[in-house]
């Protein structure tokens, strides 16, 4: 029998410190690659201002619901069902603020907004803005007139500042914000700049917010 393989192979290696030198080297490579790349992305948010519109809920809260939307859609209609179910669910957890953002095509839009805002001088915002939506079909300037008159609004006042204009500017503003923060549609909805297109249910919300909530 053949001897030759009865002494095994043996491997000399002539600098072992600058072998291990590599293998750390390697090691660290890869621990920071897998901590990179292991890591679920940042979501993306946008810092939007809620400026001086009107809003519900707690003025204080952790989390800050900002929707651009337009009372001559329908889709922003739909939403409203979920934006209530939202503060029956929050209350003062969160605070959610109402911005225009009336769409060309909606002939009636700009100036049912400019009239949500003449409510708002009377302290009737919300009741006037829920009129709006519940009356999508009816928004002419002689309508949106005889909504203020429903809510037992000064006519006076109100017909003088929505005949002077007074607030086309404000709601031009909020159009021009939103078109800012990358708004292109409506209903649109930044939740602490985290932005939520569309009308969409309100499992997606509670996600995020319950997630907000968690991080205070």
């Amino acid at each position: 029998m053949s001897k030759d393989n009865e002494k095994g192979l043996t491997i000399k290696i002539k600098n072992p410190w600058k072998v291990l030198f590599f293998v750390i080297i390697a090691l660290l490579i890869g621990y920071f690659v897998y901590n990179n790349y292991s890591k679920a992305p940042e979501t993306p948010r946008t810092q939007v201002s809620a400026d001086d519109d009107p809003f519900k809920g707690g003025a204080d809260a952790k989390v800050t619901i900002v929707e651009f939307s337009d009372y001559q859609c329908p889709y922003c209609a739909r939403a409203e069902s979920v934006v209530e179910q939202i503060m029956e669910t929050y209350g003062n957890k969160v605070k959610f603020v109402y911005r225009d953002f009336p769409l060309p095509g909606h002939q009636f839009a700009q100036k049912a907004a400019e009239a949500s805002e003449c409510a708002d001088d009377q302290g009737k915002f919300w009741e006037y803005h829920d009129l709006l939506f519940e009356n999508q079909q009816s928004l002419s300037v002689g309508s949106l007139k005889n909504f203020a008159k429903a809510l037992k609004l000064d006519s006076n006042k109100f017909d003088s500042c929505l005949d002077d204009g007074k607030y086309t500017q404000e709601v031009k503003k909020d159009l021009k914000d939103g078109a800012g923060y990358g708004v292109e549609g409506t209903p649109t909805f930044f939740i602490n700049g985290i932005k939520l297109s569309g009308a969409v249910p309100f499992e997606q919300f509670r996600g995020i917010i319950d997630n907000e909530l968690k991080k205070q």
